[in-house]
């Protein structure tokens, strides 16, 4: 039996390829990708298990689940990320629901999962496409209160998806995509407008025209992030090193870590920086009581992304 695992947490953002950035800053972020690619390529993974978010694209206040593992999935590629299926392990997708339900998690299991860049960017970064060794699709809801789960709960999935990886002879990439500080444009029920309210409650595929409209308004949010504008919250890198110290270092920092209050991750780092759970998600999830190593760690804070954007890679 391998106990092989290996940990990407890894920030993700529409507006990479989209808004322009200076060219230190976007040669430094794709020298930081292409070492993770290449420690990627050189694990040889049988097997990633990606934890991730959406952006009200597969998953509607209508019926929001905290957790949800699917047995299948499609990526609508927005943004610049392609469309299609993801390479899904539906059995064993379906052995982890069972086992995570044995061990109490009752999460919900979607037979067609429909995601977005939160997952295809990760695999897009890596692979090139969606073309993939087996993944097992975990989504975290980290946009719609009050179903948002607590640190307390990933870190407890995370260790209960560990237990069953323990039994699992497969080299294991956990990725944990999403994070770290950033508070983009996406809206709430307490939005005024009710139309608003209404496509974030209710599944219905935007048009081509909707699609582009939303582009561009996230897009404008991060030059205007850039530009210095005090409407939109400021990138946090203190609270981004914070979380990735903890994420490095494991054992009693993961526990100051989970003492955090909800309503601090909001306050601090902004309303979508509960997408940084993913990456607490998938790093519980490396074997108990092995000190993993650190191979990459890269940050940088760039508002025209709207995105502290962090790379941390470990190896158990």
């Amino acid at each position: 039996m391998s106990m092989d695992r290996a940990f990407l947490g890894l920030s993700h953002s529409p507006l990479m390829g989209l808004n322009p950035v200076a060219a230190p800053v976007e040669a430094a972020l794709q020298n930081a990708i292409a070492q993770a690619r290449e420690q990627v390529q050189a694990f040889r993974a049988e097997l990633v298990v990606l934890v991730a978010p959406d952006h009200y694209n597969g998953f509607f206040n209508e019926l929001m689940p905290p957790f949800c593992i699917g047995t299948a999935a499609r990526s609508v590629g927005d943004y610049l990320t392609p469309p299609g299926k993801l390479h899904v392990d539906a059995d064993m997708a379906l052995a982890l629901a069972e086992r995570l339900m044995d061990e109490d998690f009752d999460l919900a299991v979607s037979r067609r999962m429909q995601v977005d860049h939160g997952f295809a960017q990760a695999l897009q970064l890596m692979w090139g496409s969606l073309d993939t060794p087996p993944v097992l699709p975990l989504f975290v809801n980290a946009v719609a209160q009050p179903g948002i789960p607590r640190l307390r709960r990933c870190r407890q999935l995370g260790q209960a998806i560990g237990r069953f990886l323990d039994d699992c002879p497969k080299r294991t990439l956990l990725i944990g995509s999403g994070g770290l500080s950033h508070e983009p444009p996406v809206p709430t029920l307490a939005h005024p407008d009710p139309a608003v309210r209404e496509r974030i409650t209710f599944r219905c595929e935007p048009t081509p025209a909707e699609r582009d409209a939303k582009t561009q308004r996230v897009m404008a949010a991060g030059r205007a992030l850039a530009a210095g504008d005090g409407s939109i919250k400021p990138l946090n890198p203190a609270w981004d090193a914070r979380w990735m110290d903890a994420l490095e270092t494991g054992g009693a920092a993961l526990d100051a870590l989970c003492a955090l209050s909800e309503d601090s991750i909001e306050r601090e780092a902004g309303l979508s920086a509960h997408e940084s759970k993913s990456w607490l998600v998938a790093r519980s999830a490396l074997p108990a009581g092995r000190e993993p190593r650190c191979t990459l760690r890269h940050y940088q804070a760039i508002p025209e992304y709207i995105a502290g954007f962090g790379l941390l890679c470990l190896q158990a």
